[in-house]
């Protein structure tokens, strides 16, 4: 009783293929056709893809920072460039292929803030309008000759964690926050909404350490409050839900997600937050019912909850 959503190319490519490599395009839609066909003879249940995921931190990370393959810096909208023209290209044959496909689109969810008592000048706003690039292209917004068009994201999927937030050229703002410099997520998950009406999901969130539980009664709240103003929000997914170790160090595990593991991998639960998880669920189905009076839906393919 899982619905599996697929994410075709996540952080990795093949060996000697790399975003602005002339083959990846095709090579990627090679991928999308393979992996549709295999899906639907394998199995009756939907197809739900996110076609290349977080193009605008991968872009960011591996064409500005070195951060990963391609190991680049001053390259980093010319990677995203790359990277939404396979995924448009990529999207066409999985809706050829699969008519019934449902694409998912995640980027992450941030906000940039002025330093201190500055006023939000123009940079700023346009560094902010960034996180919403890919999108835009892939849906037909920016760069047309791609061939980008709004039929191309049938859902919307954001990232928000604690570090989300920071100060132009600055520090991360920190969380939990005793002032209001922090946006409320349900204000950014609302914004992120109107500018493309599609249905949205909390693709990643969690925390670590002690602080998991508070983070999710806060974001459970916050999404609680977005769908109050009619975003219409079909999920959340923790990440991570079983803990994982450091990007840049596979001995040190970051506490994190529902369940820690042991010195020999076991799994044993978190249980202020496993509770805290139970609560916010059950809340939620509470909450919806009220709201909608109907069943709270059962999967991401039902109706948009009613405002």
């Amino acid at each position: 009783k899982i619905q599996i959503i697929w994410d075709l190319c996540h952080f990795g490519y093949p060996d000697g293929l790399i975003p602005t490599h002339p083959q990846f395009p095709a090579r990627f839609m090679a991928l999308c056709r393979a992996f549709a066909l295999f899906h639907n003879s394998y199995t009756g249940e939907p197809l739900l893809i996110v076609p290349i995921n977080e193009i605008s931190f991968l872009s960011w990370h591996s064409g500005e920072v070195r951060g990963t393959v391609p190991f680049a810096v001053n390259c980093g909208f010319d990677i995203k460039y790359h990277l939404c023209k396979a995924a448009i290209e990529g999207i066409m044959i999985l809706k050829q292929t699969a008519p019934d496909v449902q694409i998912l689109l995640v980027e992450p969810l941030v906000k940039i803030h002025p330093v201190g008592e500055e006023p939000v000048t123009e940079e700023i706003l346009e560094l902010n309008s960034h996180q919403f690039q890919a999108m835009d292209i892939i849906m037909g917004r920016l760069c047309p000759e791609l061939g980008g068009s709004p039929f191309l994201g049938d859902m919307l999927g954001f990232n928000y964690y604690y570090n989300n937030q920071w100060e132009h050229k600055g520090r991360i703002l920190p969380w939990p926050s005793e002032d209001t410099v922090l946006t409320p997520m349900y204000i950014l998950l609302r914004d992120a909404y109107k500018r493309y009406n599609k249905p949205v999901i909390l693709t990643e969130t969690g925390h670590f350490g002690d602080d998991r539980s508070l983070w999710m009664e806060e974001i459970t709240t916050e999404c609680d409050k977005a769908i109050s103003l009619g975003v219409d929000l079909r999920g959340l997914c923790i990440y991570p839900v079983i803990d994982r170790p450091d990007w840049d160090n596979l001995q040190s595990y970051s506490n994190c997600g529902i369940w820690d593991l042991d010195g020999d991998k076991n799994r044993i639960a978190h249980e202020t937050t496993r509770t805290t998880v139970k609560r916010c669920m059950d809340f939620m189905e509470r909450r919806l019912k009220q709201k909608t009076g109907n069943p709270v839906q059962d999967n991401l393919m039902g109706q948009p909850i009613p405002e």
